[in-house]
């Protein structure tokens, strides 16, 4: 590839390079968040674009450039649209672009979703390995049942193996059909089992994940949790405020999740301050901060998604297909470079009036008409 071309990567070969990489997913995803806390990154506030119309749609833009072994800067662009489903299309669709830290120039287009599902899958095992005590648990709940879920359930079983049961909930009978023939299909020997609302979901495990498409707080007492309980708040708005200053309170970025309105954001509004956030999950994994508060407290994992991660995973994704020269390659997709100006100096040696032109290319029609000699030397 030259500086005019750019490679596509479709939707099917990222799930083929990142089938069976969870763990190194994990790792990039692990990687991100520390190199973020130790600023080796930039990363704006994310974009949101809205419709006044269609309050439920949304399109945000997740700049960012995340340094260490990374080295790569890029933006994802990605749309919820809840009501694709009514039409058999998913809710999310998403483009990555990585540009060249060089030139500034987009090198590659990636499909996003995949991306975007396994980051915040990897992110929410990476929350639950870190903050649950129980290493050996086998039971996990699930609020909302759609594909966040699915992929958050895959990561799971990587990061406690002996998980065989699953406890889930969602306003939509269907979505639950669906993803219990999902789980069937893809989780061998993984019991589902359904319950009529969120409150036996939350009695019944200590680890939860909560992935819903709710605009609004839905969830406001969480004292039916066992002792020791995490919840993974991964969609950000189902716990209500006076719920969240209850908890053990650990985020991904502290600027970043108290903002948009998310149920983080509403506890800030409500007290006047942020001291209820114990800590980032970075500062656990690197050993600044304790998993656990106190071991019988309920720990409550708010990342709000960050552009960094999206940048990692699609780094691993890109050095995996440049290694076995995947993706389609379009050439002169970008203009090529400018043509450079080129001087040419024009020199009359002979008699009294010696003269000397320096002419860009183009201009020799300016040359006078007694030219006798001509010497020319070409600089760039």
């Amino acid at each position: 590839m030259n500086g005019t071309d750019i490679r596509i990567l479709r939707a099917h070969e990222i799930a083929a390079l990142l089938t069976g990489r969870e763990t190194d997913v994990l790792h990039a995803v692990r990687a991100a968040y520390e190199a973020h806390a130790f600023g080796v990154s930039s990363l704006p506030h994310s974009t949101f674009l809205r419709f006044p119309d269609s309050p439920q749609n949304r399109i945000i833009a997740l700049p960012a450039y995340l340094g260490d072994d990374f080295d790569v800067a890029g933006v994802k662009w990605i749309a919820s649209f809840p009501d694709n489903h009514s039409t058999g299309l998913e809710r999310a669709s998403a483009v990555v672009i990585l540009n060249s830290l060089r030139t500034g120039r987009p090198e590659a287009i990636l499909e996003g979703s995949i991306i975007s599902a396994q980051r915040t899958a990897a992110s929410a095992a990476l929350g639950a390995q870190y903050l649950h005590q129980d290493r050996g648990v086998s039971c996990v709940g699930i609020i909302g049942c759609g594909l966040i879920n699915l992929e958050i359930v895959r990561f799971l079983r990587v990061a406690f193996p002996a998980i065989d049961t699953l406890v889930t909930f969602d306003t939509s009978e269907e979505h639950v059909a669906r993803f219990k023939e999902l789980c069937r299909t893809r989780f061998a020997g993984l019991e589902v089992v359904g319950v009529p609302d969120a409150e036996s979901v939350l009695r019944t495990v200590s680890l939860c994940s909560l992935a819903t498409t709710t605009a609004e707080p839905h969830i406001h007492d969480l004292t039916a949790c066992p002792p020791g309980s995490t919840i993974l708040n991964i969609s950000l708005r189902d716990l209500s405020p006076q719920a969240i200053l209850t908890c053990d309170n650990v985020v991904d970025d502290v600027d970043h999740v108290c903002r948009a309105q998310t149920s983080v954001h509403l506890a800030e509004q409500l007290v006047g301050n942020r001291a209820f956030i114990r800590c980032t999950l970075a500062d656990i994994t690197s050993g600044a901060a304790v998993a656990r508060a106190e071991p019988d407290t309920v720990a409550v994992f708010s990342p709000f998604g960050l552009g960094v991660l999206d940048l990692a995973v699609s780094k691993l994704v890109l050095d995996l297909a440049l290694a076995t020269d995947q993706g389609t390659v379009i050439t002169s997709f970008l203009p090529g470079p400018m043509p450079r100006p080129v001087t040419y100096r024009h020199v009359i040696p002979a008699g009294p009036h010696a003269e000397t032109h320096e002419l860009s290319t183009g201009e020799t029609s300016a040359l006078p008409d007694n030219v006798l000699a001509l010497a020319s030397t070409r600089t760039q």
